[in-house]
């Protein structure tokens, strides 16, 4: 195995120690090289959707209406493995197969992490499908209207809106910003728990269907008169979105309004978040929601508009979405390590204590061959106080004394005078002990760059990032260290 470069150490070095899970929407084909491997769009069989669904069971249904729905989504399984959500339309909902192939590729040309991407088509016949990636944690209708164990807290809402707005203004920089009824059920979590924004409704139902299926009172007042969906309509309906965000209920925009201007905005707020949320961060996405929903379509904000706002409104942005919503995160068998060594079972059960032990027995003996040039007035007039700091620092660790170590081990690599990965691992076990995990993981990646093929800084990453929730990647890291001190020791 060469020297393996840590998804993370690019991620650490960019921001600074300031990693923030919003930073990206990779809104262009080519952000994420490691996360923008989407499936090509393709056509599929009908007997391959088929298949894929049990033969269209009825217990594979996923869309809320169940088989009452003129257009029935299903979750289905493809042959090679991937789960995949497949709407199937009403019979001759799209008579023209040309018209449906031609929206179909265009819709599927779209690649963002903001969308569940449409992934492929069928038509067959009368047939006319469309094909999705699958995501596992339901809709935001589910975890706003009928949560079971506990309500979605104000950050993640303030995310929901966020990542929304970055859907909508990405669709509209690719031509494809009319979407047709926006709702909370058009609102789905993927398997970080991150909200996007499903492809289907950036299609018509039919050829010539409505484009609002919802009740008149949530339906832009122009779309009343005209029968026609505009980018304007699409913020219209943004802004009832706000308001479910914000209410935890579906209230009509005309009574939400009333309230407003009646400066009784607090009744809007839902009752489960009261004492977590400040009440500027409040009046400002009730300001917002106002002015998404003003009668005049011309008066209403753009895309691009909604994200300025919300980007300033955006809390705990440091901590995962799935975090946030208390989900746990399905890690695959091929990411479990199959023999861990004690450190990596100590990472594993997040065992502070056992780490600090295995460093502390282990000492500098792993800085054998790092190089360590310096020139002899260094040596005479930089050395002694150097090592004097590194001294003092393996005291204060050795007793356990965290916040001492911390600051000898940060005046030591301040010098500049040595590299040293044992140092950037006992501060990141420091800094673990304080509850600093982000800091922690940059020490660690930073051992990483120093010692690239150490097992020590890919356990400690893995620490930290199961510290920081993020379960899957800090399994994966975890599997790197175990084999790379296999391969040292098999050496």
């Amino acid at each position: 195995m060469g020297a393996r470069c840590s998804k993370f150490s690019f991620c650490w070095i960019h921001s600074h120690l300031n990693p923030s899970v919003l930073e990206s929407s990779d809104q262009e084909n080519g952000g994420k090289s490691e996360k923008n491997l989407w499936p090509s769009f393709s056509e599929y069989s009908l007997e391959e959707l088929k298949a894929a669904t049990n033969g269209f069971s009825s217990e594979n249904i996923v869309s809320e209406h169940g088989e009452k729905a003129p257009n029935v989504v299903y979750k289905g399984k493809l042959e090679n493995g991937l789960l995949i959500a497949i709407k199937r339309f009403n019979k001759f909902a799209w008579p023209d197969s040309r018209q449906f192939i031609e929206e179909s590729k265009q819709v599927g040309s779209l690649r963002s992490e903001r969308l569940a991407n449409l992934i492929g088509c069928c038509y067959e016949g009368d047939e006319r499908l469309l094909v999705a990636e699958f995501m596992p944690h339901e809709t935001l209708a589910k975890h706003l209207f009928h949560w079971e164990a506990q309500p979605m807290k104000w950050a993640m809402r303030l995310r929901v809106a966020y990542y929304l707005a970055q859907a909508l203004e990405y669709c509209t920089s690719k031509g494809r910003g009319l979407y047709h009824d926006l709702n909370a059920y058009r609102i789905l979590f993927d398997q970080d728990g991150n909200p996007r924004l499903s492809c289907f409704g950036l299609m018509k139902n039919s050829r010539d269907g409505k484009s609002y299926s919802t009740n008149l009172a949530f339906t832009p007042p122009e779309y009343l008169r005209t029968g026609r969906v505009t980018a304007e309509s699409v913020v219209y309906s943004f802004g009832t979105l706000l308001l479910d965000l914000l209410s935890g209920k579906h209230i009509p925009p005309s009574h939400a309004l009333d309230l407003i201007r009646g400066k009784n905005y607090l009744m809007l707020m839902d009752s489960a978040l009261e004492g977590h949320f400040s009440k500027d961060d409040g009046t400002e996405l009730v300001r917002l929601a106002s002015r998404c929903l003003q009668y005049e379509a011309r008066e209403r904000p753009n895309a691009k508009s909604l994200v300025e706002t919300l980007t300033s409104l955006q809390k705990e942005t440091e901590v995962p979405s799935h975090v946030l919503m208390s989900l746990k995160q399905e890690i695959e068998s091929s990411t479990k390590p199959l023999s861990l060594t004690p450190f990596g079972e100590s990472c594993l059960r997040l065992d502070l204590t056992a780490i600090h032990a295995i460093l502390e027995k282990t000492g500098y003996k792993d800085d054998e061959g790092v190089a360590n040039e310096l020139s002899f007035q260094l040596w005479t007039s930089q050395m002694q106080e150097t090592l004097n700091l590194k001294k003092h620092g393996d005291t204060a660790f050795r007793a356990k004394d965290f916040v001492t170590a911390i600051d000898c081990y940060t005046k030591f690599i301040d010098g500049g005078t040595m590299l040293s990965p044992t140092v950037y691992a006992r501060r990141c076990l420091s800094y673990l002990m304080n509850d600093m995990p982000q800091e922690a993981l940059g020490d660690a990646m930073q051992a990483q760059v120093v010692s690239p093929e150490w097992p020590t800084a890919f356990y400690l990453q893995a620490t930290c990032l199961f510290s920081l929730g993020m379960e899957n990647d800090a399994q994966e890291t975890l599997k790197d260290g175990t084999n790379i001190e296999a391969k040292k020791h098999k050496n």
